[in-house]
Formats: C-alpha cells, structure tokens, sequence
C-alpha cells in the first residue's frame, strides 16, 4: 500500500492529525460516516465489512507503527473506526444510535476496562487494533442491553 494511502486510512482521513484527542476525531468521522453510508448494510455485509475494516486495521496500524518508530501511535485512529464499527454492527440504524454509540464506545476506549488494557501489549498492529475491538464489543453489549429495556 503507498505511503500516502496508508497514512490517510490509518488516520482516517488524516483526522488522527486533529491537535486534541485525535482518537475522539477518528471515532467522529467514522460515526459520521456509518450514519451517511451503512443504513441499508445486512447481516452478511457487516460481516464482510467489519472483517475487512479488521484486517485492514491491523496491517495498516502496524504498518504505521514500525514505519514512525511507534508502538501505538495517537495518529493512527483506523482502530478507532473498527472498534466503533463493532459497536454499531447489527444494530437498529438511527441518528440516536450513532450518536450513544460514539459516546458509549469513547468511554469504554478511554477508560479501558479489564481484560481490554492487556490487549495493548499483543504485537504489532494486534495490539493497537484489539483493545479497541473490544471496547466496541462492551459498548455493543450495553448499547443492547439499554435498547432491550427500552424498546
């Protein structure tokens, strides 16, 4: 992958270049993004589209990672946009879900509950991409839960 692709998926359209909380950009333009692109998505598409976004997460993060020096760096917020990706999957498609998804899936990416912390250690674009897969999976999970005591 060229160096200038690279570095606009890897940020997200080079939202992981935002002075403040790059992350919360990236999370921005991905939830932004979902909203405009996935209302009509099925089972099987968000199946192909999260393990797509998943691999190309990893490579493109790690790719990123050993070509600037850095472990796990703020620019790269493609990990970003998987996480938020597994929290909206499947889910009824609506303006409310976009916007509980955003913030309910920062809070468990910032605050890192366990086990999510110990999978920043993996290697690699792993472990840059699987502790926010995961935080998208405790959001998915809570988001589910509210919706089935609401309706």
């Amino acid at each position: 992958m060229a160096g200038t692709a690279r570095r606009s998926i890897g940020t997200v359209l080079f939202s992981g270049y935002a002075p403040i909380a790059p992350g919360t950009a990236g999370s921005a333009v991905t939830a932004v993004a979902y909203y405009y692109l996935c209302a009509s998505l099925n089972s099987v598409e968000w199946v192909l589209v999260l393990g797509a976004v998943f691999l190309v997460a990893v490579y493109t993060a790690g790719a990123l990672g050993a070509e600037w020096g850095e472990e796990d760096p703020g620019r790269v917020v493609i990990d970003e946009a998987a996480g938020y990706l597994v929290t909206v999957a499947f889910l009824p498609h609506s303006f409310w879900i976009a916007f509980w998804g955003f913030l309910v899936f920062r809070f468990f990416d910032i605050a890192k509950p366990v086990p999510i912390r110990r999978l920043e250690g993996l290697p690699g674009g792993w472990g840059i991409v699987l502790d926010d897969v995961a935080a998208g999976i405790y959001s998915q999970i809570l988001i589910r839960g509210v919706l089935a005591f609401t309706g």
